[in-house]
């Protein structure tokens, strides 16, 4: 195995993931069991590993999609629970850390800043930092694992008369662990994921709970465990269960978004017979659960065994559906002129996004503007050499992406060692018309200009599709749009890569000594 290198004082290393999160801890898996040889460390911002699984500690957290699925191919979900808690989820990726001897790999408390990246020696600097002040790393390859949560503030609207209020105001990105809300009456703003699932926990405690939303949202009821998922981890081995479970799970899935794209009048008329299943009341389920868009223009909440509508009918929450007019010393009055008074209001707004965990990127000196480049499959920028990124489905479970991303980076790697590459640069050959996530949500709206953008062919496409991805990926030409620099060349002019433009296409054509795909295969 290389061992990583210190050159005055800057610890080198082949391969840096940044993020210790679900999608880190399954790189940092797949690098090492594909690629046992390399050298890599992760670098983690944060005290303990699990990312988002670790930042959020609001009551009820959970996951939004089945562990089948969100768990990793080479690790069984072995818990009785389908939809599991944010404490199990935490759990499991640090077991898998530990078993597969990457925990020692991470450096905690080590917040990546910036990276910048020089052709004439083929490295990323990566800045970091610590407690303990700056830190600097180099590396040949840098896989980003950062997800695209803001982890530093979540979205806040700006009510007026906010400062008014005289009750305790709580965003759940930063839940105060010592919050009492026994007896309490509670307002919790939005009708998102995060809504959901706290209002269910909420309600077992607080005097009552109040959803006020702007609009309503599609929910769609799903089991909490799955017998027929006990019966075959009974009877078969666990891995050979674990893949059944998932294929079932990734067929049910994407089945359902692709009849809600084409039948969206179908699947709106199943989920709201799924909510007057609970509530028994019509003119509840027109006016506060029959949204104006189609069904996966957003995504779906899952309400695992209905327990957001159960709450709703023992009368321990309600929903509002009206616009706010401003925040009073009691609560919150709203345009209809009905005041709803709180002991507690809980901003659950949404979420804000940045790319690559928001660090700034450098190449050959130039700051790159990541909304203007074009994604390459969904895991690189155009323009911007030797750099991978973990994205997920929008659709579908995170993990089911973020593991194909994760076998296709060691294959990259194993090319470049194989035939003697050193860098590697997407390189597109159309102009990009579409934005990376396919999504109407408000906080993908609002911060789509600051990600990538997608093209309508491959290889310049994040598709939606688990099936088409695990083949594509997984047989896909590596040296299809790419310009590939021999390590021959480096520390010569003629190394040089070209800087991205604002539609993401090369400036200039690629210089003598950086070979296109064919030059390198032939």
């Amino acid at each position: 195995m290389t061992q990583p290198t210190s050159e005055n004082g800057t610890e080198h290393h082949d391969v840096i993931i940044v993020g210790a999160g679900l999608s880190g801890i399954g790189a940092a898996c797949r690098l090492q069991q594909e690629l046992p040889g390399k050298d890599y460390v992760i670098l983690e911002g944060r005290d303990d590993i699990g990312g988002t699984w670790d930042l959020f500690r609001y009551p009820g957290i959970r996951s939004d999609s089945d562990m089948f699925t969100l768990a990793y191919p080479f690790k069984p979900w072995r818990e009785r629970k389908s939809i599991a808690d944010g404490h199990s989820i935490r759990g499991y990726i640090t077991d898998a850390a530990r078993e597969h001897g990457v925990t020692g790999r991470i450096r905690f408390g080590t917040r990546v800043v910036g990276a910048s990246w020089d052709s004439a020696t083929a490295r990323w600097t990566v800045d970091a930092e610590t407690a303990d002040g700056p830190r600097r790393y180099t590396c040949a390859f840098l896989f980003m694992c950062s997800g695209y949560y803001d982890y530093d503030q979540g979205y806040q609207p700006d009510f007026p008369g906010r400062e008014d209020f005289a009750g305790t105001w709580v965003h759940p990105q930063f839940w105060p662990e010592d919050l009492d809300y026994a007896g309490k009456r509670v307002v919790v703003i939005g009708s998102g994921a995060t809504a959901v699932t706290l209002i269910p926990s909420l309600a077992e405690h607080a005097a009552h709970v109040t959803m006020l939303q702007r609009s309503p949202s599609y929910l769609t009821v799903l089991p909490g465990t799955d017998p027929v998922a006990d019966r075959l981890r009974r009877h078969l081995p666990a891995s050979l269960a674990h893949r059944i479970l998932r294929l079932q799970y990734v067929a049910l899935t994407q089945g359902f978004y692709q009849l809600a794209r084409r039948r969206p009048e179908r699947v709106k008329k199943v989920l709201r017979g799924l909510a007057l299943r609970f509530l028994q009341d019509e003119s509840y389920v027109d006016q506060h659960f029959t949204p104006s868009y189609e069904p996966w223009d957003q995504r779906l909440c899952v309400v695992p065994e209905g327990d957001f509508f159960r709450s709703i009918s023992r009368g321990a929450a309600s929903v509002v559906t009206d616009h706010i007019d401003r925040i009073t010393e009691k609560g919150i009055r709203l345009r209809s002129g009905e005041e709803l008074e709180a002991d507690i209001i809980v901003s659950a707004t949404g979420l804000s996004l940045k790319p690559l965990g928001g660090m700034t990127i450098h190449v050959d000196g130039e700051q790159v503007d990541i909304g203007k480049t074009v994604t390459y499959r969904g895991l690189m920028l155009s323009g911007v050499p030797n750099l991978a990124f973990c994205i997920g489905y929008v659709n579908a479970s995170w993990t089911l992406r973020a593991d194909l991303v994760a076998r296709y980076v060691p294959r990259l790697l194993a090319l470049m060692d194989r035939e003697r590459i050193a860098i590697a640069t997407p390189a597109p050959s159309v102009s990009p018309d579409r934005p990376l996530l396919d999504l109407q949500s408000g906080y993908v709206k609002r911060s789509e200009h600051l990600f990538p953008r997608q093209g309508r062919k491959d290889p310049w496409r994040l598709r939606q599709n688990f099936f088409l991805d695990a083949i594509g990926l997984g047989r896909a030409d590596l040296k299809k749009d790419m310009l590939l620099t021999p390590a021959s060349v480096l520390g010569s002019r003629t190394g040089a890569v070209p800087a991205p433009t604002a539609s993401g296409i090369a400036a200039d054509p690629a210089p003598a000594g950086t070979v296109g795909a064919q030059e390198v295969a032939s």
